[in-house]
C-alpha cells in the first residue's frame, strides 16, 4: 500500500500541474474572466439569489478580505453586481450579470471541448469510473484531514 500511495502522490502532482496548465490556457484564450476568478464566479452563480460575501467566503473557505478583493475585481470586469439585500438594507447580495453568465458559458464550453478531446479514447464507463473515484477521493481526503469546517484555503491558493 505504501508504494501505491507514493505512486498516487506522483499522479496527484501531475494532476495539479495539468489543472494549472488548463487554468492558465483558459485565461490566455478566454480572458473575459480574470485568471483565478472562475471558481469564485461559479460559486456566486450557484448561490444565486442569496449570495452575501460572508456566505461566499465560508463556502469557498477563503478569508473575507480575499473574497472582497476578488468580488471587487469581478464587479470591475462587469461580471458580478452588488444589489441591495431586500431583507437587510445595510447588506448587499452578489449576482452574476448577463456578461458574467455569457463568460461562464464560454468557459464551460471551452473546458468541455478540452475534456472531450482528452477523453476521446475513453469509454463512457472509464469516464464514469474516474468521476466517481475522484468524488470519493476528494471526500475521503477531507475526512482524513479531519473535515474541519474552520480550515481556510488562503495558504493553498
Amino acid at each position: 500500500m505504501e508504494s501505491d500511495a507514493g505512486e498516487l502522490g506522483l499522479r496527484l502532482y501531475d494532476l495539479v500541474r495539468s489543472v494549472r496548465l488548463l487554468k492558465q490556457r483558459r485565461a490566455d484564450e478566454h480572458p473575459a474572466i480574470p485568471a483565478g476568478m472562475l471558481g469564485m464566479l461559479v460559486q456566486i452563480e450557484q448561490l444565486s439569489g442569496d449570495c452575501h460575501a460572508r456566505d461566499l467566503a465560508e463556502r469557498i473557505r477563503l478569508d473575507a478580505s480575499t473574497v472582497s478583493r476578488s468580488v471587487a475585481a469581478l464587479v470591475a470586469h462587469g461580471l458580478v453586481e452588488r444589489r441591495p439585500d431586500p431583507t437587510d438594507k445595510r447588506a448587499t447580495i452578489l449576482a452574476v450579470t448577463p456578461a458574467g453568465r455569457a463568460a461562464l458559458a464560454d468557459s464551460h464550453r471551452w473546458y468541455g471541448e478540452v475534456l472531450e478531446r482528452a477523453l476521446a479514447d475513453w469509454t463512457p464507463g472509464e469516464v464514469a469510473a474516474l468521476s466517481a473515484a475522484l468524488g470519493r477521493f476528494t471526500g475521503d481526503i477531507e475526512i482524513a484531514l479531519g473535515n474541519n469546517d474552520n480550515d481556510n484555503l488562503e495558504a493553498a491558493r
